[in-house]
């Protein structure tokens, strides 16, 4: 797979590929301005353009879209938000991907992209990959809830959910952990890094 990353930060595109490449994925070509990654595009295909918002708001999308409409782009963002990330949607990015992201969640978010399906990191029931678990961010937010110690009603209070609902989450993601318990689910949490 090649992937293409557009930013304007030296020390991001450096990061994220040493990131990429540890994780087996390796960025087959690094752009710092916009004419950089319209030039790149235009020399060689790729699967996946993952691009700064610097670099390109949603009409330059829209644009490099309408001129390279079999490449995935996805936008890199510093701090997302809804209009943000629906711009992006209907300029024909198929993701936004903060960079506050975890590496477990900024990998998973990776596969997806390349995997031709979307990703918005506002999707609460979107699964993500923690480890070898898949757990959708709404399990995740539950399970930092029972980490934290909180019962199912103040977890359904902190997170605006019926205590039927967490009861629910918290079957799934110890089902989905191998976890015994609730304690045990925490346990595992903590071991593996999720919380």
């Amino acid at each position: 797979m090649r992937i293409l990353l557009a930013d304007r930060q030296n020390l991001v595109r450096e990061a994220l590929s040493a990131f990429f490449e540890a994780a087996g994925l390796s960025i087959a070509a690094q752009c710092s301005s916009l004419t950089e990654l319209h030039l790149a595009l235009v020399a060689e295909p790729y699967d996946l353009a993952l691009i700064d918002s610097g670099i390109a708001g949603a009409e330059e999308i829209a644009q490099l879209k309408a001129a390279f409409p079999e490449v995935k782009i996805a936008v890199l963002v510093s701090s997302p938000n809804r209009d943000l990330i629906e711009a992006a949607f209907r300029a024909g990015a198929i993701g936004v991907i903060p960079k506050t992201l975890s590496g477990s969640t900024t990998l998973a978010a990776i596969h997806r992209l390349l995997a031709g399906a979307r990703y918005d990191p506002t999707d609460r029931d979107m699964p993500i990959m923690t480890n070898t678990y898949a757990l959708t961010r709404r399990e995740l937010d539950v399970l930092r809830g029972l980490f934290a110690g909180k019962s199912n009603k103040e977890i359904g209070r902190d997170l605006e959910l019926q205590e039927v609902t967490v009861k629910l989450h918290v079957k799934t993601l110890s089902r989905k952990l191998g976890a015994k318990n609730r304690t045990h689910a925490a346990m595992i949490a903590r071991n593996e890094g999720m919380v």
